[in-house]
C-alpha cells in the first residue's frame, strides 16, 4: 500500500528549497484526466444508488442522487488528498496537494478545498434556473467562467488557483 505523506517528501522539500510549482497547463491536463476517472466513480455511485433505492426513473429521488454523488466524489478526493496528497491523475502528472506550509492536508483542510473547488462550476450553473437561461447561454457562461477561474492560476505569483488560495493549500510538482 502507499506510505503516509509525511514519509514521501519530495527531494526539494527535504533539502530546504522551495518545491517546484507546476504550470497551469499541466494542472488543467491533470484536471481533464481527473474528469475521466470521475466518470467511472460517478457511474458506480449512481448504479449503487439506483440499485439500492430501486430507482426506475431518473427523476425519482434526483435530489438525493445528486447529494449522494457529491458525497461520494467528496470522499474520493478527501481520502486521496489526506492519505497521499495525490489522486491517480495527480500521480500521473506528478502533482501533490499540500497545505500552504508544505505539510500534509488535514481532513478539515481537504474538505474545505473540495467545497471551494466547486466554485469552478457552481456559480455559472446557478444562473441557469435563477434567470431562466437557455442551455447554450448557460454553457457559454460556464465556459467563460472556467477560463476566468483558470486565469486566477495564471496571474497568481505562485500559479495557484483561487480555491487553493482560499483553502490554504497549494499544488506542487514532485519528482519520481
Amino acid at each position: 500500500m502507499s506510505q503516509p505523506l509525511t514519509t514521501l517528501t519530495p527531494p526539494a522539500e527535504s533539502s530546504g528549497a522551495t518545491p517546484a510549482v507546476p504550470t497551469v497547463r499541466r494542472r488543467l491536463a491533470a484536471l481533464l484526466y481527473e474528469a475521466v476517472i470521475l466518470f467511472g466513480v460517478v457511474f458506480i455511485a449512481g448504479y449503487l444508488f439506483s440499485t439500492l433505492t430501486q430507482q426506475r426513473n431518473g427523476l425519482t429521488h434526483h435530489n438525493l442522487l445528486a447529494g449522494w454523488i457529491g458525497l461520494v466524489v467528496g470522499l474520493y478526493f478527501v481520502w486521496f488528498w489526506t492519505h497521499s496528497g495525490q489522486t491517480l491523475p495527480m500521480k500521473t502528472w506528478r502533482l501533490r496537494v499540500v497545505g500552504a506550509d508544505g505539510a500534509a492536508l488535514s481532513t478539515g483542510r481537504a474538505i474545505v478545498r473540495y467545497v471551494l473547488a466547486w466554485l469552478w462550476f457552481l456559480p455559472p450553473l446557478a444562473l441557469h434556473p435563477l434567470f431562466g437561461l437557455t442551455l447554450p447561454q448557460t454553457l457559454s457562461i460556464a465556459g467563460i467562467w472556467f477560463v476566468l477561474w483558470a486565469a486566477t492560476g495564471r496571474f497568481d505569483p505562485q500559479r495557484q488557483f483561487l480555491h487553493d488560495r482560499l483553502a490554504g493549500t497549494r499544488v506542487i510538482s514532485v519528482s519520481r
